[in-house]
């Protein structure tokens, strides 16, 4: 087994030798948020769709955008406006009068990288449609049903402050999103540094592309053979479980939980964690690669109850209680 994990680890060595360069271009524009940095990194190498909330100014556009920069890859912004139809994003069947046939028109949705900018601003029935191109890569148009080029990521930014012409996102669409991610203001020493980058009329930054598409899929193939123990496979299982009966681990939390997390908390928990020791050149997965990864998986996914609103609780409270008190391998 050793002899195994030293396998995987060289591998990682290899495979990964492009994330410090990655990592140092997106640096390059953007001042600290290292968080963020490293997080939008698990969410590529771990195949799963990000959702980004914090107030405006924090970077969560420019972060996505350099991303997009620094891979080789078609990247489409989406701005989510309360009039867009499921056509604006998927495409539609155009008549053509001379022939009478219907032709395919894409949407933009046909890219490798997709940045749904502000999407609680957009109807239902949008954020709807997004339901199969997220979960099932794939988009129905009329009859016909095409695939998406892989790698195909979807990173969603939301402003959690400004409610005035803003929807919520329907549950199912938020449990499609692997990681839900807290954004938060700089520290003074980092904002100094962005007062001095940021404050010219020109800020335009030229970002190199670091990688391709195919450099994206190998590393995913040697994430999926980063080792995870039995005993880790279980605690991951018995966290999840603990949003749904928290009793069963001597938690008195029961009142505050409306709905637990669901399967999709595991699988994404498990892929994650893997990604996480992958970006820390490790391959093997540890406690605490779990418990980095954890409350960006099921922070969106623990529905709290009307009680855990009246005793001023949110459903980080609930998850760090949890991890907290599930007692680790």
């Amino acid at each position: 087994m050793d002899q195994d994990i030293k396998a995987i680890t060289d591998r990682i060595r290899k495979e990964g030798a492009f994330l410090e360069m990655l990592m140092h271009e997106m640096e390059r524009v953007i001042v600290g948020q290292r968080y963020l940095i490293e997080r939008l990194l698990v969410g590529m190498l771990a195949n799963g769709h990000i959702l980004l909330e914090g107030v405006p100014g924090l970077a969560k556009t420019l972060s996505v955008r350099t991303l997009a920069g620094a891979l080789k890859a078609k990247f489409q912004r989406i701005q989510f406006t309360p009039d867009l139809l499921p056509a604006d994003l998927m495409g539609t069947m155009v008549y053509n009068p001379r022939s009478g046939d219907f032709t395919t028109k894409k949407g933009p949705i046909f890219a490798n990288i997709i940045l749904a900018d502000e999407i609680n601003r957009a109807p239902a029935k949008v954020q709807s449609a997004l339901l199969e191109a997220m979960q099932e890569k794939q988009v129905t148009i009329g009859t016909e049903t095409f695939q998406l080029d892989e790698p195909f990521l979807v990173l969603a930014t939301q402003n959690p402050i400004e409610q005035e012409g803003t929807y919520p996102l329907p549950e199912a669409q938020v449990d499609r999103f692997m990681l839900k991610l807290r954004i938060t203001y700089p520290d003074k020493a980092e904002e100094r540094k962005i007062v001095d980058r940021m404050g010219v009329t020109d800020k335009q930054f030229a970002v190199n592309p670091i990688i391709g598409p195919d450099d994206v899929l190998r590393a995913r193939k040697v994430v999926d053979e980063v080792y995870i123990d039995d005993k880790l496979k279980d605690y991951i299982v018995d966290i999840v479980f603990a949003t749904r009966q928290p009793s069963m681990f001597g938690l008195d939390l029961d009142q505050f939980i409306e709905y637990g997390a669901s399967p999709r908390a595991s699988i994404y928990l498990t892929l994650a964690s893997k990604a996480h020791a992958f970006l820390n050149g490790r391959g093997y997965v540890t406690p605490h690669d779990v418990k980095s990864i954890g409350m960006d998986v099921l922070r969106h996914r623990v529905l709290i109850s009307y009680e855990a609103e009246a005793e001023d609780l949110t459903s980080e409270d609930i998850v760090q209680k949890i991890f907290d008190n599930v007692e680790v391998p």
